[in-house]
């Protein structure tokens, strides 16, 4: 223990992680063995849901504990910086005191207000393999770490770790430790669709294997990267033992958005307002307060983390949150949060949607690149992987759903006094003086994204908003909705 008056904070935040795809949330592959043992330590919350895809929004509301109405910040590429209104949790513990660091998470609308700003290499090729992301994390973070546990004030550590984030490219064992085959069989043609995707094979073929064929060889890579990093997170966690830090450490891993990989024709990227991506992991530690072994089954988003974390601190703030703090939710005091909640999507697609137990609505603002129905419904507990779109036979679960979800927005417009920020995004896209997509194949054909510099750069320049038209003079080979050639 020290004598520091209040906890220090340390937040995991990982980019695209599914929880889906963890061990300690029931995944077949024992992925995140060092994980499940922290998770173990403290509390897992199983229904947390991040309601605005992708990383842009996500981060605005998990740093501020508001939603997009308040923060106003939906898309990849926002334009400016988040309201002056809307207080990071940075602003927020410095000026109680803190030392923050943010480490992997620079020029975004919400890594606002940090003390000191860490880089570490996140992006590579493939003649780049393997890529060494959470290794490199550490080479910055340990040091860091030392340097502000040394200090006589409370800190704040934010890392964002990438390795979920393709490119996909773990190094030994962690490339083969769950795929034993022939990824370039050419008697499989499971990557066909994947690699005619015109807006996103030139990016696709920086990173995959020449001749890749099998899709199941992705698949694992994706698993691969996301045990890579648990082994790296280990380090983390031992030294943060070794600094003799533990008991008076909040410590939280929360994912940003999760990841479709071979599903929904939304290939190895986080749009599409499905499961893969909206339902991610939070799991904090935190011994003096938090019972180990806890798992808390109610609903909650990213707003309620920033308010847990304050009351966990005893830190009161004259600030107003959309979140509420997960304490009474722990503590058994109510069973859930909003199980009905709006969902929104700003990356590749402009979409949003309505969220129950049992309904998913998504409705598109303007026509995608990948040639989907304006509406999707689906029934989760019939069809929990959202196999079948169901809008047309069931147009009074449409309307009723609409109806809630017109409803919150009308709500949220009222008390915020501002406009559904949805609803008016401009070239949201990046393309100046496109706007909204006309046609699917306006959008097929003026989006691109050529490779992991391209990708990085989308992310780096959020507030810039200034990714170029790779051109290509090759037609659209249409694909049906079950992704053959039709």
């Amino acid at each position: 223990m020290t004598s520091k008056s209040k906890p220090n904070i340390i937040l995991l935040g990982v980019d695209s992680l599914r929880a889906a795809n963890m061990s300690c949330y029931g995944y077949h592959r024992q992925t995140t063995p060092h994980i499940d043992r922290f998770a173990e330590q403290g509390t897992l919350f199983e229904n947390t849901y991040s309601a605005h895809i992708p990383t842009t929004s996500a981060y605005a509301s998990m740093l501020s504990g508001c939603d997009a109405f308040s923060t106003q910040v939906v898309a990849l590429r926002h334009q400016g910086p988040m309201r002056d209104e809307v207080k990071t949790l940075a602003e927020l513990l410095g000026e109680v005191g803190y030392n923050t660091t943010c480490v992997g998470f620079e020029n975004n609308p919400s890594s606002r207000g940090f003390d000191t700003y860490l880089s570490y290499v996140a992006w590579g090729h493939w003649e780049e393999r393997p890529l060494l992301k959470a290794g490199q994390l550490n080479d910055v973070t340990v040091p860091e770490l030392e340097r502000l546990a040394a200090e006589d004030a409370p800190f704040f550590l934010f890392l964002r770790h990438m390795d979920p984030h393709s490119p996909y490219l773990p190094p030994a064992p962690y490339d083969r430790m769950y795929y034993h085959g022939d990824e370039c069989d050419l008697e499989n043609r499971s990557m066909d669709a994947v690699m005619n995707f015109k807006p996103f094979r030139d990016y696709f073929a920086s990173w995959m294997p020449p001749g890749i064929s099998d899709h199941h060889y992705v698949d694992a890579q994706y698993d691969g990267a996301i045990a890579y990093m648990d082994a790296c997170i280990q380090v983390i966690f031992n030294a943060i033992d070794a600094l003799d830090l533990s008991e008076d450490t909040i410590v939280i891993l929360n994912g940003d958005h999760g990841e479709i990989l071979y599903e929904h024709e939304c290939w190895y990227d986080h749009h599409g307002l499905y499961e893969g991506n909206l339902h991610v992991p939070l799991m904090i530690r935190y011994p003096s307060k938090l019972p180990a072994g806890t798992r808390v089954n109610g609903f909650n988003q990213h707003k309620d983390l920033v308010p847990t974390l304050l009351d966990l601190a005893d830190i009161e703030v004259d600030v107003p949150f959309d979140g509420r703090s997960l304490i009474p939710l722990l503590r058994g005091d109510v069973a859930s949060y909003d199980s009905g909640f709006y969902i929104t999507e700003c990356t590749w697609m402009r979409k949003h949607g309505w969220r129950t137990p049992q309904w998913k609505l998504i409705v598109a603002l303007e026509p995608d690149f990948h040639f989907k129905p304006e509406v999707e419904l689906y029934n989760l507990i019939e069809d929990p992987d959202e196999l079948e779109n169901i809008a047309e036979a069931n147009p009074e679960v449409v309307a009723m759903l609409r109806q809630r979800m017109q409803t919150w927005i009308a709500k949220r417009e009222e008390e915020t006094g501002l406009l559904n920020p949805m609803l008016d995004q401009g070239d949201w896209h990046g393309h100046e003086g496109v706007g909204s997509f006309a046609t699917s194949q306006q959008a097929y054909d003026t989006l691109h994204i050529g490779d992991p510099d391209q990708a990085a750069k989308l992310q780096d320049d959020a507030e810039m908003g200034d990714d170029e038209v790779i051109e290509d003079d090759l037609n659209r080979n249409p694909l049906t909705q079950n992704g053959e050639e039709g």
